[in-house]
């Protein structure tokens, strides 16, 4: 018997499973695909490099105002582009197989059904646990107005292999899957257009920081249209004929490409929830604080529960449960400090309230600003556009920080923290930052307040 079996390979279900291990369980993890799950095969990490390719293409166009010629004619290879993408996937994915193996967990291949409160089957074989964790993760939601047949209508998994560039692409929905789909596809040259149902563009960012994303989509070309339903999508002589309704009026967009990106579905189908008593409530599984499902000893992390869809979280929340299962005392998840990312060009980096969560939770607060237009750093590397933007209560503390710029995902650490320990803007602007760089910004921002 395994003291516990996690089910999914992921982000959640991985990372689970080795820390259950360290602490000395007997684990077994059960996946039907690639180690890694939808986020390393499918998701963050080859979309990434993707976007890279992207950059370093902007790079060699922009070449001469950095002082350096490129010779002939800049193109860029989708092809060789995707096969790289392929590439760093499955690099990485070989690393989480080493990672498991070292930590001593054993991989079961195959589709897993729960045939009990403590067993688990897995093609005609039986395993027993005192214990299982549910970490199998989303797939893209299909909605009926917009049909995915995987050639004209595309899922984000086809979008990520295309073969050739199409001329024209409408992107439905703009979070971060469909805006950086929606970027990368700009950068190369094709007119894009991103239809938005709900008023604002990227519409859970800070409304500032959205403002400025869509205009550097402008920049690029790229059609923004918010408060914009789509009511079908047909394909008509090899091309998609979408008909959409904005402020009341039909209207129809024509396009050689579709990508659907309306959300995810949790991936709970066929794992026997019905039959061993789980509680499942809108597609999520219902958990208590430890992550405990309705079978005491059958838990849930990750997308197939009620939390931020992200894999970072996925991660926090595989930790914290199995360290529970473990017979330790975590401290419990603060959700209200979920960093989140878009990988476009600027890059967006968010964490804690915006100004209008604040506004509508009665929070008074204070705003400090910085725009990387006074930075010498940004200066330096010739992207200047883009500002830190701090958001802190009427004790000063930081309640939230949004940035868009430039790399300024990798500055998203310092305010993370700062909110974990509850540092005031006095803690932030007589902390000492290196120079030139762009996190100083933040420091120059706190200044305002304190």
């Amino acid at each position: 018997m395994y003291d516990l079996i996690v089910i999914g390979g992921g982000p959640a279900g991985y990372v689970g499973a080795i820390r259950a291990a360290e602490l000395g369980a007997k684990v077994a993890l059960v996946e039907r695909a690639e180690l890694g799950g939808t986020c390393l095969n499918w998701g963050c990490i080859p979309t990434k490099a993707l976007l890279k390719s992207a950059q370093v293409y902007h790079y060699c166009q922009t070449a001469k105002s950095f002082g350096v010629a490129v010779e002939g004619e800049v193109k860029a290879d989708l092809k060789a582009m995707v096969a790289r993408s392929r590439q760093v996937a499955a690099t990485t994915g070989r690393g989480v197989e080493m990672l498991l193996k070292k930590a001593g967990v054993e991989v079961i291949v195959g589709s897993a059904t729960l045939v009990s409160a403590n067993e688990v089957q897995v093609g005609e074989a039986t395993y027993e646990a005192k214990n299982i964790l549910l970490a199998t993760g989303a797939s893209p939601r299909e909605v009926p107005s917009i049909p995915i047949d995987h050639q004209f209508v595309l899922s984000s998994r086809d979008t990520l292999v295309l073969e050739e560039l199409p001329e024209t692409m409408v992107v439905v929905g703009s979070g971060a899957i469909g805006s950086e789909f929606a970027f990368f596809y700009a950068s190369l040259g094709v007119k894009v257009t991103v239809v938005e149902y709900l008023p604002q563009f990227m519409p859970l960012l800070d409304a500032e920081v959205s403002a400025a994303a869509e205009r550097s989509f402008r920049r690029l070309r790229a059609t923004v249209m918010t408060n914009t339903a789509v009511k079908g999508v047909s394909v008509v002589d090899g091309k998609c004929v979408v008909d959409i309704e904005q402020k009341g009026e039909a209207k129809q967009l024509v396009a050689d490409k579709v990508l659907s990106a309306v959300g995810i579905k949790s991936n709970i189908e066929g794992l026997g929830l019905d039959k061993v008593g789980v509680q499942v409530e809108r597609d999520k599984i219902v958990v208590d604080k430890a992550f405990r499902t309705s079978v005491s000893s059958i838990f849930a992390v990750g997308d197939i529960i009620a939390s931020p869809a992200l894999a970072h979280i996925a991660s926090a929340e595989a930790v914290n449960c199995v360290e529970q299962i473990m017979g330790q005392n975590p401290p419990a998840i603060d959700y209200t400090l979920t960093p989140a990312c878009v990988f476009t060009s600027p890059e967006i980096a968010s964490v804690g309230l915006t100004e209008e969560q604040a506004q509508k939770q009665g929070i008074e607060y204070k705003v400090a600003r910085y725009n990387f237009a006074s930075s010498g750093k940004a200066a330096a590397a010739g992207d200047r556009d883009g500002f830190i933007k701090l958001i802190f209560d009427a004790e000063n503390k930081l309640r939230g920080a949004h940035i868009i710029g430039g790399n300024v995902v990798e500055m998203l650490g310092e305010p993370s923290v700062a909110m974990t320990l509850g540092a005031t803007a006095e803690d932030l602007a007589r902390t000492i930052h290196a120079h030139p760089s762009l996190y100083e910004g933040i420091m120059e921002a706190a200044k305002e307040v304190e």
